[in-house]
């Protein structure tokens, strides 16, 4: 029994795009920005608020202590967080990091002093290592090259819609008691804790997100994904529930029993009492629907293949093009945080009264309240959804994704060196040339974070050790967050103090200059070299023997009953009428 073979450039093309998992990834993954970004609009008050100091030109140093606290703890237990999801699978690690965000979004709320709410933060990125376990569960989700590009610019275009919903519920919901003295009386809750309210709200929009991952996101891991999961369990019940209700039921009934007769039987896609739930083409999801058949896995089933995938030593793993992409990864996340801690200072600072001296001595920011912030960065959020949704995908395709990467970031310390320029603009021209800078800065950001995750992936030896070498990528990211505000905050502060209030955004363009430098280090690999490698060697002992697809046992066996049974009943037709002829009277 042969069946036939088909070339890998048919599989791609026939493999479809697993919108539905993505989705629900994306629903998962949104909660976080929400959270995160929501406290930039107010920080600068909070920490005015705690009465730390008298002196304005401080308050940035310790805004940059608060933003350096989550990103420093998250270091620390990426690779923990990295190495537990290769050992349980990616789905738990990812529900533990929703929980550390949301229990540390409370306590920020109730924060009143700068060491519980440092404290706060380094609570939520100890038990959050979601970026490189985020990043590895989109690389065994989409595996296919000419869907890199679009699957991989989800996350960060989720990112930019919770850059736009959190800072609009922070700069909104801050000191309620204060912008709505009609709704929330004083003497209460919130006017003890003026900034608990957009944390609760924070708090109940993770408690969805964290819902939604339980009920309805499926494993990723090649070796985890056929375990029993009960709350995917629990979610296939409410969605079945739901189906009666709106009549749903019916029609997928209808719809599968059509496709059940126009498929064939004996094919390379999955036979009849099978189903494929979405998953990588690499690593195959199929599953019985029968109670007795084992749940089908590569190791147990697959005897197509030659030899079953091992995973490469840690020390093997990160090749020179994994280090390149870690350490071009670390400087991205350095000056891109520093910028993201520097603009909610720059924007509140006081406008200054002191004459400018060219070049370098001018002080002063636009003095914008914390509503006014909250706004400009939700029209930075959607301009960042057109350009992730969009233009990364049209350029990636275009020029591939190490051209659109080292354009962007050549192009990139240019804006550091403009950015504290705009105070001298005149009054009129104040705004727009800021909004001109964050345009500038998101599509930049746009065009350097996904090709990198892409290239990173591309590069890494085997998809086993995928997880690991994501997160020590993301502990090096955490690294450089955590440091970036911190740094940058204590030289933005000393430039004030000398009346040169540049000299943090250009601190930070030096570093920008640095992964200028080192992508010209880096080189864009093919897929997976290794597990390319073992699909050719599959293909070349596919050349040389039958094969047998394990899948299409069950189905032979049951069209093998079904032609014994007719052929039973097309010779109990024939031999029935000669019998009755023997018995006639001669």
């Amino acid at each position: 029994m042969t069946l036939r073979q088909r070339p890998r450039s048919a599989t791609v093309s026939q493999t479809p795009f697993p919108y539905q998992q993505l989705f629900i990834l994306a629903l998962c993954r949104i909660c976080e920005p929400i959270a995160f970004m929501s406290i930039f609009p107010y920080i600068y008050f909070m920490i005015t608020s705690f009465q730390i100091t008298n002196d304005e030109d401080q308050i940035g140093l310790y805004a940059g202590l608060v933003t350096s606290a989550f990103a420093f703890a998250e270091f620390s237990t990426g690779v923990f967080w990295g190495r537990l999801s290769d050992r349980i699978g990616r789905k738990p690690v990812l529900m533990i990091g929703l929980v550390g965000t949301l229990i540390s979004m409370l306590v920020f709320g109730f924060a009143s002093s700068l060491p519980v709410a440092l404290l706060a933060r380094a609570l939520g990125g100890a038990l959050n290592g979601n970026i490189g376990v985020l990043q590895t569960t989109v690389a065994e989700i989409v595996t296919e090259k000419e869907h890199q590009p679009s699957a991989y610019a989800i996350m960060p275009f989720v990112w930019s819609l919770g850059s736009i919903l959190g800072p609009l519920i922070g700069g909104a919901l801050a000191e309620p008691c204060k912008n709505y003295p009609g709704l929330f009386s004083r003497w209460t809750l919130f006017q003890t804790y003026p900034y608990l309210l957009p944390n609760i709200v924070c708090a109940v929009v993770l408690v969805f997100g964290i819902l939604i991952g339980i009920l309805f996101l499926e494993e990723t891991h090649q070796e985890m994904g056929f375990r029993r999961d009960i709350g995917l369990e629990a979610g296939r019940k409410i969605q079945s529930l739901f189906n009666k209700r709106t009549g749903l039921e019916s029609f997928n009934k209808l719809q599968d029993a059509s496709f059940e007769e126009s498929r064939p039987l004996l094919e390379d896609e999955a036979p009849p009492g099978y189903r494929t739930t979405e998953g990588s083409p690499r690593y195959p999801s199929s599953r019985s629907l029968s109670p007795a058949a084992p749940p089908y896995t590569r190791s147990a089933l697959d005897i197509r293949s030659p030899r079953n995938p091992v995973a490469p030593s840690i020390q093997t793993a990160f090749t020179r093009p994994v280090v390149i992409h870690i350490i071009g990864y670390g400087i991205l996340a350095y000056h891109t945080m520093s910028f993201d801690q520097l603009m909610p200072i720059f924007l509140s600072s006081k406008v200054s009264t002191t004459p400018a001296e060219l070049p370098f001595r001018f002080t002063g920011g636009f003095g914008m309240s914390s509503r006014d912030e909250g706004v400009l960065m939700v029209g930075q959020g959607f301009y960042a959804m057109f350009a992730q949704a969009i233009l990364f995908p049209l350029l990636a395709k275009r020029f591939g994704c190490l051209k659109v990467f080292r354009t962007a970031v050549m192009l990139w310390p240019v804006l550091y060196l403009l950015v504290p320029y705009t105070v001298l603009l005149p009054p009129q021209y104040r705004v727009l040339g800021i909004c001109f800078c964050l345009l500038w800065r998101t599509t930049a950001q746009a065009l350097t974070f996904p090709p990198n995750n892409i290239m990173l992936t591309n590069s890494a030896p085997s998809m086993l050790v995928l997880g690991a070498i994501n997160g020590v990528a993301g502990s090096t990211a955490s690294l450089c967050r955590a440091f970036g505000p911190s740094i940058t905050g204590f030289v933005y502060s000393k430039g004030l103090s000398i009346g040169v209030s540049g000299l943090g955004w250009w601190a930070t363009g030096f570093v920008c200059i640095m992964g200028a430098v080192e992508s010209v280090l880096m080189e864009e690999a093919k897929i997976n070299s290794s597990d390319a490698a073992m699909e050719d060697d599959e293909e070349e002992a596919a050349g040389n023997h039958t094969m047998i697809d394990p899948l299409c046992i069950d189905a032979a066996i049951v069209a093998a009953t079904r032609l014994e049974d007719r052929s039973r009943e097309d010779l109990s037709k024939i031999l029935i009428p000669l019998d009755n002829q023997d018995r006639l009277p001669a």
